[in-house]
């Protein structure tokens, strides 16, 4: 039997037990920790070995010292928590995580039977799942943006009021103006308020500023990065891009990042020319469906090019006025706002990288990736570049159509 779906197995019998399902997680989390840092796969390039072994520690830290950690959605502004020495958890990433523990259809069984709707994206459900199921130690304060998922605040508010846990509601505005930089600059205010009475803590501002400074450093090699990605070969995977979202989102303002993307931009200069075809995607990967896994995972035929989340904001942050810089990247990214604004960083990204096609996996439940289709389309139709779109899960691997999906991906790549 497969070592990972044996533990799965052994969770699964102990899930009335959340005590021992936690210990399970925990020691599965550090196994896996120890394990890719003992065994380095000779073709995974050193920064990706790198981001591997962090991006596990950062889900491993947050769990250990929850007193010590706040909940955190994908768009949450956590600059102010590196700054204060706190540990952010993202859902997203704990949710995946449960995924590749093959656990995540119990925890959102587990939610869809406390009257969770099932057409609620699986993101949530799983996380949901984990917290009716009790395997989830609470936060000091959780922190939810408006931005990209109508999930995001419904998610969080159930489990503030079931856990009795602070909850810090960020309103980003769709279109950008003056006022409206100032209405989201007063909410983080009154986060940091909330983040100082939480953990008893005052913010450095001087600490924000530094990590605002790492973050344009790093975002400064992000756009480095982009000249070489479409002329050179390098060697990932599903989950290596889809972990690319600690470094560009939840953790991009950390010395850990700062390093990743250095040793990145080093990784892809010596990489070799480009061969093959590359393929684009656009919002999320399924890192866990077997037919996207056998083609792309150290593919040499086919390459990911990469996607567009993880370039969703490019521009640098005020580093003397941190609060309005940040405020400034929650309204003016790509993900927030109108179809057109991220229909045009996709035009961007496309005409630097090159792709030779361009793939949209549609996460079930996620309606603003499924109702933006149709724009997208019509992009690479007037780019002249092939499209494909899917249907499917990228948690709930009961949602894969999976004969369906290989002959559909197959017939594409055949195209290019």
């Amino acid at each position: 039997m497969d070592p990972v779906k044996f533990y799965a197995s052994l969770i699964k019998k102990n899930m009335e037990r959340p005590e021992q399902v936690k210990k399970l997680i925990n020691f599965g989390l550090y196994f896996a920790h120890h394990y890719v840092s003992l065994f380095k796969d000779k073709r995974v390039p050193q920064s990706f070995h790198f981001l591997n072994k962090y991006c596990i520690r950062c889900v491993i830290e947050p769990l250990k010292h929850p007193q010590s950690s706040a909940w955190v959605n994908l768009f949450s502004p956590s600059e102010f928590l590196m700054a204060m020495d706190i540990k952010p958890l993202f859902i997203e990433a704990y949710s995946s995580f449960m995924s590749g523990f093959f656990i995540e259809d119990c925890l959102i069984d587990a939610a869809e039977s406390k009257g969770i709707s099932n057409t609620l994206c699986s993101y949530h459900k799983t996380f949901l799942g984990a917290g009716e199921l009790g395997i989830l130690e609470k936060p000091r304060l959780m922190i939810a943006t408006s931005i990209a998922c109508d999930a995001n605040i419904p998610t969080f508010r159930y489990l503030s009021k079931k856990l009795g846990v602070p909850l810090c509601i960020i309103d980003v505005p769709y279109r950008y103006s003056k006022e409206a930089v100032s209405y989201v600059k007063k909410q983080l205010f009154e986060v940091v308020s909330s983040l100082e009475e939480a953990f008893k803590r005052k913010l450095d501002i001087d600490k924000l500023r530094e990590v605002v400074k790492t973050e344009n450093k790093t975002r400064a090699l992000m756009k480095e990065y982009l000249n070489y990605a479409g002329r050179k070969s390098l060697q990932t995977t599903m989950t290596f891009e889809m972990y690319m979202l600690f470094a560009s989102h939840v953790f991009i303002g950390s010395k850990e990042i700062l390093k990743f993307y250095e040793m990145l931009l080093a990784d892809i200069k010596k990489a070799p020319e480009k061969s093959g075809k590359s393929v684009f995607f656009v919002h999320l990967l399924p890192m866990f469906e077997k037919n996207f896994k056998d083609y792309f995972n150290f593919g040499e035929k086919y390459c990911i090019a990469g996607s567009d989340i993880n370039y969703d904001f490019l521009d640098e942050i005020d580093e003397k006025d941190p609060f309005s810089g940040i405020a400034e990247k929650l309204i003016l990214t790509s993900f927030n706002g109108g179809i057109d604004r991220r229909v045009s960083r996709i035009r961007e990204l496309v005409e630097k990288i090159k792709p030779d096609g361009i793939i949209q996996f549609c996460h079930l439940g996620c309606k603003q990736s499924m109702g933006g289709v149709f724009f997208i389309k019509k992009l690479a139709s007037e780019m002249g570049i092939p499209f494909l779109c899917l249907d499917g899960d990228c948690v709930d691997k009961r949602n894969n159509q999976e004969g369906q999906n290989r002959t559909r991906l197959e017939a594409f790549l055949e195209m290019l």
